[in-house]
């Protein structure tokens, strides 16, 4: 198989790597799409590796579309990640099947640079008691998702059957984004995507701790005083954690640190 050097990732926190924490790097955060792109460079030394991450914290389907796509093709990629919708998905309304549409003139500019293109399903929420009722939007989502990639030869990273995910030791404190072992997790599936050998060791994970029930009921509060109202809030005010950030590596670059 030949190797893509020049790989873009495209998409909002989860591409970008809200959950997996170093503060040494842009945004302080660093994520499965840098640890992939990392291996992919150190199993391939031959040559030249370019690696790019546009994606931001927050942002909604016409965001990722009109400040991402173009930037992307313009860097003539080997190799592109898209992760994208479920912002909109939380949202109170949503046209999903216009949001596909839309979506779907993005991949297809995508792909006709020749790149290889490779687009996730959404997780499936059925173990959240916060976002379980999202369940159908998202089937509906990954349904449209299939058809996308069906139609432009694009390929499919099936988020939705990765249920190691029910495991919450892979989730982060705040409960809606992936913790560093989830990270890798991720960033091996989307090496076993692409048809690499190679495999990120996974930290040994925490014992489950075992709380009574005043405990878990402590926690939740505070974590819906934490977490949750904030995230409200910025919904209801029409703000993002991502306002004020810009792309993570908004140009090609070695992923090698």
């Amino acid at each position: 198989m030949e190797f893509s050097a020049r790989y873009v990732a495209l998409g909002d926190s989860f591409t970008e790597g809200l959950g997996d924490t170093d503060a040494s790097l842009p945004n302080q955060v660093r994520g499965w799409a840098d640890r992939a792109a990392e291996q992919l460079a150190l199993a391939h030394p031959e040559g030249e590796f370019g690696y790019a991450n546009l994606a931001i914290r927050g942002k909604k389907m016409g965001q990722i579309l009109a400040e991402q796509i173009d930037v992307a093709v313009a860097m003539k990629p080997t190799l592109v990640t898209s992760y994208a919708g479920i912002n909109d998905i939380l949202r109170p309304k949503v046209d999903i099947d216009a949001m596909i549409a839309r979506y779907s003139d993005g991949i297809a500019k995508l792909a006709a640079t020749g790149a290889r293109v490779l687009i996730f399903t959404g997780f499936d929420a059925s173990t959240s008691k916060v976002f379980a009722s999202i369940r159908g939007r998202t089937a509906i989502y990954n349904e449209l998702v299939r058809e996308v990639a069906d139609t432009h030869g694009a390929e499919l990273v099936d988020y939705w059957r990765f249920r190691e995910y029910n495991d919450w030791r892979l989730w982060g404190i705040d409960r809606m984004h992936m913790s560093t072992p989830g990270h890798i997790n991720m960033a091996n599936r989307v090496l076993e995507q692409v048809g690499e050998t190679v495999r990120i060791p996974m930290p040994e994970l925490p014992p489950i701790p075992v709380k009574t029930m005043a405990e878990t009921v402590k926690d939740n509060a505070a974590w819906t005083k934490e977490y949750v109202g904030p995230w409200v809030s910025r919904r209801l005010r029409g703000v993002s954690s991502g306002d004020n950030l810009l792309p993570r590596w908004p140009e090609l670059r070695s992923p090698l640190r």
